[in-house]
């Protein structure tokens, strides 16, 4: 408050001290007509003591975007008495739209919606699906229950980031635990099957790691090709997600990234087996696509809070 006195940017208004920023519409109200202090005090004074205590280059306030007129006067007040420079550290307003349950319950309104009410239901959809498809049947109790909690909270995470952030976001179960189109459901169980490709060739670690180095990678087919120059879209693709914090270009990505390898598993064999002497023919080049794939989506995955598993 002294800091904005000193440098004449306080203002009387109906005996409140408050700040009107520069290109603002807003005014801040830095200390209240008997003495007391506001958000806006505390967020100026959190502002202040991340750029000169912390020293922090980037800040991004991930808060509703109801806010973002709140923001905005708050930081050009910090532009306006000289904290920082815009050009030089970055400070940056993602307002998230409301989550909706069903189209109707927002979370954190005054329809609450608890978020632990929420997470046991999804764990509850969750289980209730795999055992429709009887995976308690072949899945241990450990793997099941991993699979659960992978495909529960998962499903949550993943809606939440798959839209523009700016959206309201609908929680929607039949949806979410859909293992058709881009969900967090189909995209695990693809990871799944991706894996699985060098497993059914029995190829270990060592092997491909090898492999990695003395293969030569093919890519004398369309599919191959298309599935390559998707790959190698995946720094630049977090590049952009740096620059414009829009995670949904990470779940668009990492849905291309699975659909085309279904393109690339139907029509390039990467494992055969004979059916008469059960001999058993790799191509190895395939099979480091394959491993390319899943060493992409494993960090896609981890981008994003997303659990993948071995078995589903």
């Amino acid at each position: 408050v002294k800091e904005f006195e000193e440098k004449g940017f306080v203002q009387l208004t109906e005996g409140r001290k408050t700040v009107l920023p520069h290109n603002c519409n807003t005014d801040l109200t830095i200390e209240t007509s008997d003495g007391g202090y506001t958000y806006d005090t505390s967020d100026l004074a959190a502002l202040q003591q991340r750029l000169f205590e912390e020293k922090a280059d980037v800040i991004i306030y991930v808060v509703e975007r109801e806010q973002s007129s709140h923001f905005h006067s708050l930081f050009n007040a910090g532009q306006m008495i000289g904290w920082y420079d815009p050009d030089v550290t970055r400070v940056k307003h993602v307002g998230f739209g409301a989550a909706l349950i069903d189209g109707k319950k927002h979370i954190g309104s005054g329809d609450t919606y608890q978020i632990k009410d929420l997470l046991e239901e999804a764990r509850k959809q969750s289980m209730d699906k795999l055992k429709a498809k009887k995976r308690d049947k072949v899945l241990t109790t450990e793997e099941l229950k991993a699979a659960q909690e992978s495909i529960a909270y998962g499903c949550i995470k993943y809606t939440n980031f798959y839209r523009d952030y700016h959206k309201d976001c609908t929680l929607s179960f039949g949806e979410m635990l859909n293992n058709k189109g881009n969900t967090s459901t189909y995209l695990l169980h693809e990871f799944v099957r991706m894996k699985d490709i060098a497993h059914s060739a029995n190829i270990d670690e060592a092997t491909l790691l090898t492999a990695a180095t003395d293969t030569r990678i093919s890519l004398d087919h369309e599919k191959e090709r298309k599935l390559a120059k998707l790959i190698l879209r995946f720094p630049e693709v977090l590049q952009r997600i740096l620059e414009d914090l829009m995670l949904h270009k990470l779940c668009d990505f990492l849905y291309d990234l699975a659909t085309t390898f279904n393109e690339f598993h139907d029509n390039c064999t990467c494992v055969e087996k004979d059916k008469w002497t059960d001999e058993v023919k790799v191509n190895m080049s395939r099979i480091l696509l394959c491993e390319a794939t899943t060493a992409v989506m494993a960090q896609g995955f981890k981008l994003l809070g997303l659990n993948p598993l071995q078995k589903i």
